[in-house]
């Protein structure tokens, strides 16, 4: 079975960010083995260009924040995409809009695997960028950790802790800088030098 752990958000906007910076977090601390494929992905706001990354798994799993009447910041849900909760509206974000028609659209088509969302309310600070995670947030990725390991042992995926320090706010520091060539975070870094 191949098993995708996508991270959606926007980096730029503190907790908007919390499903890419999960993945990252993720992939410092563990290594997971077999019987089953487990690959983390860093979907950004990608959305649509995500469709035949997608197609490709037998089930998915998503990080990302949700909009959910009468939510708290920190609130912790998760769901079948195809049994999506009456209170979760999904009006938030224009990643979380795009991500929602991205996968109708799949669905519609007949690809979409087994899709379960692990989401969070975020803090939404509008039009400044932080690569700050609130404190609500910082706790409830703690929750969004535990579903997805233990589902995944449901699963009989091996899972071992090779960093047990990883820590959720440094990630986040330099989730910028994950798949990028170095070369390209070269020029970045003299450019913000620079300054």
């Amino acid at each position: 079975m191949k098993i995708l752990v996508l991270g959606i958000g926007n980096i730029l906007f503190g907790d908007e960010g919390i499903g890419v910076h999960m993945v990252n977090y993720l992939d410092e601390k563990y290594n997971f083995k077999g019987p089953h494929q487990v690959d983390l992905i860093d979907g950004g706001t990608l959305a649509q260009r995500l469709i035949p990354i997608i197609v490709e798994y037998d089930k998915v799993f998503i990080f990302d924040t949700v909009d959910v009447d009468e939510g708290e910041i920190g609130d912790v849900y998760f769901f079948d995409f195809l049994e999506v909760p009456e209170c979760v509206s999904w009006q938030g974000s224009a990643h979380e809009v795009e991500m929602l028609q991205t996968l109708e659209m799949i669905h519609m088509m007949g690809d979409l695997p087994e899709t379960k969302i692990i989401g969070v309310v975020p803090y939404v600070i509008g039009e400044d960028t932080t690569f700050t995670i609130t404190e609500p947030v910082k706790k409830a990725a703690k929750l969004m950790e535990k579903i997805l390991i233990d589902e995944l042992k449901k699963l009989g995926v091996e899972i071992e802790v090779k960093n047990p320090d990883v820590d959720l706010q440094e990630i986040a520091r330099i989730s910028y800088k994950k798949g990028v060539p170095e070369e390209s975070l070269r020029g970045y870094e003299a450019m913000k030098d620079m300054q």
